[in-house]
């Protein structure tokens, strides 16, 4: 089959074009077009191959240097299928290249997610610094126009985690020139499923991205719009307004800064109109610019006498370590063979390797350095740093994010004391006895799984009793069960994933995306300010039995949150009690490093911990609804909602596509409902229909002052009616329990008192 030769810059397709061919690469570099971005192809790709189920082109292509293509007509699945049977090596490029494109959509699909969390927290943050700025001078500040209708990014039709590493995989056995591979090549129907499955996926993918870019463009769209009334406007007017002498117009020329990078080069808004503005802006600089240029020249010498400070960071490190020279050589050669690589979140065979082998070696590493730490008099600031964020290499980190990761690591307390924790400080109480190990991904607890090496013959009695009481053995069981998943699983890269810190992965600033333990209890308070009982659990009250009986209170247990030593996009609600204990606090993490919106994710992880409970509570009646429950009647609900008189046919449809959304998964539909529980209805706008509403109003209950206002609303009174006659019932049944306390003359219990506050919600 003899090639076609493209020039450079030749437009080979347009988005809307009828799918008509494939075209195999065998020399050059292609540009794909997608919304808001591109990527390249090269020798050994398939153009076309990704909507291969799709009657046009949803991508453009054009070369970027001289290129030849071989093309294969597709008039069909019939005929495709025939070239498949015919040439099985067609059918492993097909695939190969399919795999490779799929991978990078995914890539782009996480990465733009996370910017869009970014984007919504900079936006609240800026107009808020605005309106401060302007408070604190005594100038009227401008509305912003439909600020109030956008919301946060909820992630809601993210692509799957799993099926980066899903296609990672096969493209890796199909890579292969081994038996496996050839095997699957004998199959031409496994071939053309492949293709099939993998252009939806692709497709839904490509959707996802599609919405993601729109939301970026929403927000590009506040900053600068085509009618002036934007922040650009509003930054840049106050800094005129207060002048280059004012003790704020630094900071705020640093935002105005932040703002002409981030949306300078924005496809979705009008190039010319927006460089425009901001060349009007430069212009009036002019004065300023050498003021600019020293306060650049002040950071840049402080950065650099941190740089100082670090040179040399990994020997520190391994210094630090009892690792031998040959295992501290290997990771020396394996740090810089990944600081080398041009693209550190590659699919190639040699990436992949690499960061596998990195991975191991830095558990392994930081295993050893824990226990080193124990005995040290003191912890050099790069050891620390690579406890707290995985730091391990000053280039590696970059100049600017070492001077901020030093800064904090200096400044870094143990703040367990408040149910936050790093990591370190995670293992240091669980070394000291403040805390069990968690449960591995067979959930089961440390005592579970040392029963289980018993039976199985692997331990002795002898060994299982001295293994129960080993401090050390069970910070061996959290580093080796908990650590190396939930640390991939908090970074949401999972098959690109490397533990080491580099400023690769880092997309904003890093100072806003430290989770301190002010920013978690500020998140929990918001779920607290909505859905009150979020954290409360019906106990009976142990340490007054005498007294109280079997009468039950509600106690509160709120979650502890342990940052992982990364920079990441997502929370994991890992359990919701420790060990067997109901009356104890969940476990959730976060990355150390932040990069959505904290609460957003904490309002998830949430509503996780709220199903979750109340299935560990109703144990096998879980989805029993003659047992009434919140998941039993969430069950319910969503099973028959076909059936449901009380919903519309447009309420039924909605039902219907989220389901699709959340994968059949009725746990990930009431978590979806729970964050608009808490983000919309708990802020005074309806989103659910009734059913939902109902459920949520009655398991998840408003406080009382917010109870107060939202009973005004029509559609929350009848429910709310009927939750006063039960709240009601509970509180005449408390107050006929006191006063026969008193009549008796024995003291109340707080406990009893605050039943009380309880019931009434005003915890």
């Amino acid at each position: 089959m003899a090639g076609i030769t493209l020039e450079k810059g030749k437009r080979i397709y347009n988005s809307g074009q009828p799918m008509t061919a494939f075209h195999l690469i065998t020399k050059g570099k292609v540009l794909v077009e997608y919304p808001g971005g591109t990527y390249q192809l090269g020798k050994g790709d398939v153009i076309g191959v990704c909507e291969l189920c799709s009657e046009i082109h949803f991508l453009g292509y054009s070369a970027l240097e001289e290129t030849v293509i071989l093309t294969y007509r597709f008039n069909g699945m019939e005929a495709l299928d025939e070239l498949l049977q015919k040439h099985p090596d067609v059918a492993r490029l097909f695939l190969v290249s399919l795999f490779h494109q799929i991978n990078i959509l995914l890539e782009l699909s996480f990465s733009s997610e996370m910017n869009c969390t970014g984007l919504h927290q900079n936006l609240m943050d800026d107009y808020a610094k605005y309106t401060s700025l302007c408070s604190r001078y005594h100038i009227q500040p401008q509305e912003l126009e439909g600020l109030a209708e956008i919301s946060a990014h909820m992630g809601g039709d993210t692509a799957d985690m799993w099926l980066n590493s899903y296609y990672v995989g096969l493209q890796h056995i199909y890579s292969s020139t081994g038996v496996d591979s050839k095997s699957f090549m004998l199959e031409p129907g496994v071939s053309l499923g492949m293709l099939r499955k993998g252009s939806l996926d692709f497709r839904r993918t490509f959707t996802v991205l599609e919405e993601q870019m729109n939301y970026c463009s929403n927000i590009a769209g506040y900053y600068f719009s085509s009618s002036g009334n934007d922040l650009f406007e509003f930054f840049t007017s106050l800094y005129n307004r207060l002048g280059q002498n004012s003790e704020d117009s630094g900071a705020l020329l640093n935002d105005i800064d932040r703002i002409i990078k981030q949306f300078e080069n924005d496809p979705s808004l009008n190039k010319t109109r927006v460089s425009s503005r901001i060349n009007a802006f430069r212009n009036s600089l002019s004065s300023a610019s050498s003021e600019r240029l020293d306060t650049e020249t002040a950071d840049d010498g402080a950065s650099a006498a941190i740089m100082q400070k670090l040179a040399g960071s990994l020997d520190t490190i391994l210094g630090f370590s009892d690792f031998d020279a040959e295992k501290g050589n290997s990771f020396r050669e394996h740090v810089a063979a990944y600081r080398d690589l041009e693209d550190k979140t590659s699919t190639e065979d040699f990436a992949v390797r690499l960061r596998r082998q990195i991975t191991d070696e830095f558990y392994a590493l930081y295993t050893s350095i824990f226990k080193a730490s124990l005995n040290a008099a003191s912890i050099p600031v790069p050891v620390k740093m690579f406890l707290y964020f995985g730091y391990v290499d000053e280039e590696l980190a970059g100049a600017a994010n070492c001077a901020t990761l030093y800064d904090l690591a200096c400044g870094m307390e143990d703040q367990s004391s408040l149910g936050v924790y790093t990591l370190y400080h995670w293992l240091l109480a669980i070394l000291n006895g403040d805390k069990s190990p968690s449960r591995n991904e067979f959930d089961e607890d440390y005592t579970d799984y040392l029963h289980k090496q018993k039976a199985g013959h692997h331990i002795t009695a002898a060994q299982f009793t001295e293994l129960e009481k080993d401090p050390m053995s069970k910070v061996a069981f959290e580093m080796e069960n908990l650590f190396p998943q939930v640390n991939k699983m908090t970074c949401g890269r999972v098959t690109t994933f490397c533990p080491l810190f580099a400023s690769d992965n880092v997309l904003k600033d890093l100072k806003p995306s430290f989770v301190t333990t002010t920013q978690a209890h500020r998140a929990l308070e918001k779920i607290k300010s909505i859905d009150y009982s979020a954290f409360y659990r019906e106990s009976m009250d142990y340490d007054n039995m005498e007294i109280m009986g079997k009468e039950t209170i509600h106690l509160e247990f709120l979650p502890d949150i342990i940052l992982m030593p990364n920079v990441g996009i997502r929370g994991v609600m890992w359990q919701e009690i420790e060990g067997k204990k109901r009356n104890s606090p969940g476990r959730m993490f976060f990355s150390i490093f932040h990069m959505e919106d904290l609460s957003t994710t904490m309002v998830r992880l949430a509503g996780e911990f709220r199903w979750e409970m109340c299935k560990r509570i109703q144990s096998s009646r879980w989805n029993d609804v003659s047992e009434r429950s919140l998941t039993s009647e969430y069950f319910d609900y969503i099973q028959f909602y076909r059936k449901n008189q009380e919903l519309s046919a447009e309420a039924k449809e909605r039902i219907r596509n989220s389901l699709q959304r959340a994968k059949n998964s009725f746990k990930e539909m009431f978590v979806r409902d729970y964050i608009i529980w808490i983000l919309f209805e708990g802020a005074g706008s309806p989103r659910l229909n009734k059913v939902a509403r109902r459920i949520l109003l009655t398991y998840c209950p408003f406080p009382a002052e917010l109870a107060a206002t939202m009973e005004q609303n029509p559609i929350y009174t009848e429910v709310m009616s009927r939750q006063k006659v039960l709240r009601g019932q509970r509180l005449h049944h408390l107050n006929t329990f006191r006063q026969k306390l008193r009549n008796s003359g024995t003291p109340v219990p707080d406990t009893l008192e605050a039943e009380f506050a309880y019931v009434q919600g005003k915890v």
